[in-house]
């Protein structure tokens, strides 16, 4: 435990010297309430729909900073350690793989539950957003997700030889989740056909378990997205500690 507040300490201290997780993980998801809020308002998500766009579009845009930092930011990380050898020079100290990959995952995590009360305090005050679901629905999806979004980062970082492939593996995964999970442009008025190439998507799957959670539905209507997430995160999770390359 010792270990970990230590390693906890000092990556925290080097991660805020950076911007990049700051405007992609803090200001990018409140900008995009702010736009949806002001372009949008109270209208209906879409024709017939009961609910406002916003809050339709509220438990993705929470996915954002989920994105950003475990399919992009975790990557880098490690893969850039392994670049420079740090992660050779842990080799040889009692520190583990699932130690170092914990750590990135906490700050990350932290980075992610700030994201969600920013985005939610910005539609609320500012907009008259209101929550029609249940919080422990909806934050235990949440954690779901975020674990599941972790788990592909820690693959990719604990794999990719270095950075470069890395920043490019990272990046096939991230943008395309981005743009077609549902995450800025809505699921619901894409084409159908965009929509079925969005369900292979795994970030789709998370985004329909918190719609439905902020939205007050059945959760049942989305064991499969449930199911989903779970096998993804205890798939990528094994993979990562199992191959986790030092250099």
């Amino acid at each position: 435990m010792r270990a970990f507040r230590t390693l906890l300490k000092t990556e925290s201290k080097l991660s805020l010297r950076g911007m990049d997780m700051f405007i992609f993980a803090i200001c990018m998801p409140v900008v995009v309430v702010i736009i949806l809020g002001a372009v949008f308002g109270n209208k209906p998500a879409f024709p017939g729909s009961a609910y406002t766009f916003l809050e339709q579009s509220f438990g993705a845009v929470a996915t954002i900073a989920i994105c950003a930092g475990g399919v992009m930011g975790l990557p880098l990380v490690v893969s850039d350690y392994r670049s420079r050898r740090i992660l050779k020079r842990f080799k040889v100290t009692p520190t583990s793989p699932a130690l170092i990959l914990a750590v990135q995952v906490v700050i990350y995590a932290i980075y992610s539950i700030a994201s969600l009360i920013l985005v939610y305090m910005t539609a609320a005050i500012f907009f008259g957003y209101q929550f029609r679901g249940s919080w422990l629905p909806f934050l235990g999806a949440y954690l779901l997700v975020m674990l599941s979004m972790f788990s592909i980062g820690l693959l990719v970082g604990g794999l990719a030889p270095n950075m470069k492939t890395a920043s490019a593996l990272a990046s096939l995964l991230y943008f395309p989740m981005l743009i077609f999970s549902g995450a800025t442009l809505p699921y619901e008025v894409m084409p159908a056909a965009l929509q079925r190439v969005a369900d292979i998507l795994p970030l789709t799957q998370g985004i329909k378990m918190l719609k439905s959670a902020s939205l007050g539905m059945p959760m049942d209507s989305v064991i499969i997205p449930v199911v989903v997430m779970i096998a993804l995160t205890v798939i990528c999770m094994s993979m990562s500690l199992r191959f986790f390359k030092w250099d």
